[in-house]
């Protein structure tokens, strides 16, 4: 609309007259939110213009609201939406406060507050100014060709992985391509790891597919439980929530039992970027990248807020997974992947990679510092969180929320909870990505407390 160019969608209800449905109108709006506090409404001449109504309506009902104290009239400043009263607006803030704990040490996300904003931009910039108007328009489903270029070259250097950009995917993020592969495998029974994390098994399930556990022991996934399974989903470089590495000869393993069943193998190269004690270990892919379909994410790198991810398929699945992303979502926003590229092209991305795993490595080594009496501290060789064996994982959560620290737990990730679990072992799951470094220090010092005065009432 002239003069102010800001549009107000209204439904004029003229039953009681043209001003009262007005009043009536913007009063609804205001109340159910549509209506922002401190948003400027349309000019008078110019809402009398979009209805059709006369101006001294739109005046009369705007004089209206104001005397009631849903807008507020200042001259040279228009009429705007009034603020909530000061208990109104305190309500929602004050809720969140209560909800937000006090330490979060919740496994499965990264410092985002490390987030490269500068390099970002700068390859935001970069990757605009080149791009070819095309890259506005729809894309093709795999993805831009210059991320998965890109791609090809970092994973094949930093991860040992065989990706040819014609069988790259890009989605956004491991659960799309986790849920584009079991429809694409149409009813199949997905081997999963026990433990592991409810939310993928759940994603597998609605997704068609019929889970099934396959046992993890110190060595990793073990090949011989995975029974009548056409494909296994495996956390190689550092399993969740274990923190265990697959052992060499389950690698052998696994991909032997791929070639001889038929079978495919879903890695999932959860924290493959951060290993801290011994050189990174491949991916599995490497061995056999007709059997596996290779998944990774710059979730855990950047930020999950990027929902950039990449799939590396064996050849016969990259039709099918490209034909199931064109009708899932059609395709990828395009730009965020340019910057990507362009990041990755710059080596930028290897820097703040770097930069990371120094961060996240000082960050273990001060839990193992301060934890380093216990025993049972385990999953530590890499990754953004560890497993503290614990005698009773209740007791030390329910410390934990009187302390406000949020924590996991290893009872959440078994396929069956409610089974027997005398047999099983207890353990809390701690990430150490999310603090902010301030406040880190005073987390692991309630950490320890609690753990301490945890093992104190058992003993």
């Amino acid at each position: 609309m002239g003069g102010v160019g800001v549009d107000l969608h209204v439904e004029l209800d003229g039953a009681d007259g043209r001003r009262a449905g007005l009043e009536r109108a913007l009063r609804e709006a205001v109340r159910d939110g549509r209506l922002a506090p401190g948003e400027r409404l349309p000019a008078t001449r110019a809402l009398a213009v979009e209805l059709g109504i006369s101006r001294n309506t739109v005046k009369a009902a705007y004089d209206q609201l104001v005397a009631e104290g849903y807008l507020t009239a200042r001259q040279g400043s228009g009429t705007r939406v009034a603020s909530l009263p000061a208990e109104d607006a305190a309500a929602p803030q004050a809720a969140a406060r209560a909800r937000a704990p006090r330490f979060d040490l919740r496994p499965g996300s990264p410092d985002v507050g490390a987030f490269p904003a500068a390099a970002w931009v700068r390859a935001l910039r970069r990757a605009i100014a080149a791009a070819p108007s095309l890259a506005y328009d729809y894309g093709d489903p795999r993805g831009r060709l210059e991320l998965r270029q890109a791609l090809s070259g970092y994973l094949g250097r930093a991860r040992g992985v065989i990706a040819p950009p014609e069988r790259i995917v890009v989605t956004s993020g491991y659960v799309q391509g986790l849920a584009l592969l079991t429809r694409v495998l149409d009813g199949a029974t997905v081997a999963m790891e026990d433990p592991g994390l409810p939310f993928h098994r759940e994603v597998v399930r609605r997704n068609g597919g019929t889970v099934v556990p396959v046992p993890v022991d110190e060595r990793g996934a073990r090949a011989e439980g995975l029974g009548e399974a056409s494909a296994v989903v495996v956390t190689p470089a550092h399993q969740y929530p274990t923190g265990v590495t697959l052992h060499p000869e389950r690698r052998r393993a696994l991909t032997d039992w791929a070639r001889a069943r038929g079978g495919l193998i879903v890695e999932d190269d959860y924290d493959g970027e951060f290993r801290y004690d011994r050189q990174p270990v491949g991916a599995l892919q490497g061995m056999a990248p007709g059997q596996v379909a290779y998944l990774g994410t710059a979730s855990k790198t950047l930020g999950p807020g990027l929902r950039l991810g990449w799939m590396v398929l064996p050849p016969h699945l990259v039709d099918a997974v490209a034909d199931a992303k064109l009708h899932s979502d059609h395709h990828t926003e395009s730009i965020g992947q340019l910057a990507l590229a362009e990041l990755i092209d710059s080596h930028a991305y290897d820097r703040h990679v770097r930069a990371c795993r120094l961060r996240y490595r000082r960050r273990r080594d001060q839990l193992l510092d301060r934890l380093g009496g216990r025993r049972g501290v385990r999953g530590v060789a890499a990754g953004l969180h560890a497993l503290v064996e614990v005698a009773d994982e209740k007791e030390v959560l329910a410390r934990a929320e009187a302390e406000g620290l949020a924590l996991g737990c290893l009872g959440e990730h078994w396929h069956a909870p409610g089974g027997p679990g005398a047999e099983r072992p207890q353990g809390i799951v701690v990430g150490y990505g999310t603090p902010r470094e301030r406040a880190y220090p005073e987390a692991l010092e309630v950490l320890a407390r609690l753990l301490n005065s945890a093992a104190g009432s058992s003993s």
